[in-house]
């Protein structure tokens, strides 16, 4: 009898690649063929935990094996490109660890070879699958916060200290990602500041500001050197505002139904009167199912059906863009950066330092 579930191989059994491993195994609709790794004691360690997967140090062995369908990436950022580019020409469907290329001219290369050759390819932006992620997506598209005022974002800890990634690379590429995901409009420009500590490394701190043609702007603080690990999220609107702490282990979310009411000034007014608005909070049900779950099944799905990914390559492509432009705006102490792609009636205001 034929097997119909989706041949898997995954490359880097470092930081990621076992939490990608385990819930391949664990997913009806895929069969985990083989392992690779240049490290024969992490290749021994995924033996012990499933003595049924090949394992090879070599990676082309997975792209020659006809039982793969598909290949996740879960390797330094340096070297995705090169392996999701060889795993697209040998046929294989593709997920690759955030972020999907160092830069967007390379992402764009992946993409074209994914359509002419109609695969899969999806970059692990696993912050879009979390629950709490996709009912803040849902409240917006439901217009329950009213028209979106901003984004405030702080996602800190100590460590992990990367040495081909800069901090925005590492850490605000969640926040962009989940900004492109949950509003309705792109952003226009970028501007940012970073700073380095560490002699000989990447900026360890980050401060982000997206503008959009609307009311709403975004800002985030990344950091490498805080003393206790971060990950808040404010979303305001003109009805109601959320509060979405990732490490809540209950009630990650919380709706507010406070705001402000402008009262129209007289014809001799100077200024506006400015009422406050409290009402209930609120929290709304959260799923418990891990992300990465919720994402490999998506990934399975995608492949078997032919679908667009939620965080397909155009999705990973804007995410590039926007943290290309927030390096150069670093480099240039602040200066507002134009998307690419993107007209604006915005003036952004220079970022001081």
């Amino acid at each position: 009898m034929q097997d119909i579930r989706v041949g898997m191989g995954v490359v880097g059994y470092g930081y990621w690649g076992p939490n990608l491993v385990r819930n391949f195994v664990s997913n009806p609709s895929a069969r985990l063929v083989a392992i690779a790794d240049l490290d024969q004691g992490k290749l021994a360690a995924s033996t012990r935990l499933y003595p049924g997967v090949a394992t090879t140090d070599r990676y082309e062995d997975l792209l020659k094996d006809p039982s793969i369908d598909a290949i996740a990436i879960a390797t330094p950022v340096r070297t995705h490109y090169e392996l999701a580019l060889a795993a697209l020409k040998a046929g294989k469907h593709v997920l690759v660890e955030k972020p999907l290329a160092p830069s967007a001219d390379l992402v764009r290369r992946l993409i074209d070879e994914a359509d002419r050759r109609r695969l899969t390819l999806m970059v692990d932006h696993t912050f879009l699958y979390t629950p709490a992620v996709q009912k803040i997506r849902e409240l917006v598209l439901k217009e329950e916060l009213g028209e979106i005022y901003y984004y405030d974002s702080t996602r800190s800890s100590l460590g992990l200290f990367q040495s081909d990634v800069n901090v925005i690379w590492d850490l605000a590429v969640h926040d962009v990602s989940i900004i492109q995901y949950i509003l309705n409009e792109d952003p226009v420009a970028v501007s940012a500041t970073g700073s380095c500590h560490v002699a000989g490394t990447p900026e360890n701190m980050a401060h982000i500001t997206l503008f959009f043609d609307s009311k709403c702007v975004a800002h985030v603080s990344v950091n490498w050197l805080s003393p206790i690990k971060v990950r808040q999220t404010f979303v305001g609107g003109s009805k109601k505002m959320i509060v979405y702490d990732d490490l809540e282990p209950t009630e990650k979310i919380k709706v507010y139904d406070k705001g402000i009411t402008l009262d129209e000034p007289s014809e001799d007014a100077h200024q506006f009167r400015i009422g406050y608005r409290a009402g209930d909070m609120w929290a709304p049900h959260i799923s418990a199912k891990e992300a990465l779950q919720t994402e490999v099944e998506h990934f399975i799905d995608c492949v078997r059906t032919g679908s667009p990914p939620i965080s397909g390559g155009m999705s990973g492509l804007r995410v590039i863009e926007i943290l290309e432009a927030a390096s150069r705006s670093i480099a240039d102490q602040g200066r507002p950066v134009l998307l690419p792609g993107r007209r604006t009636s915005v003036t952004p205001v220079r970022a001081t330092a």
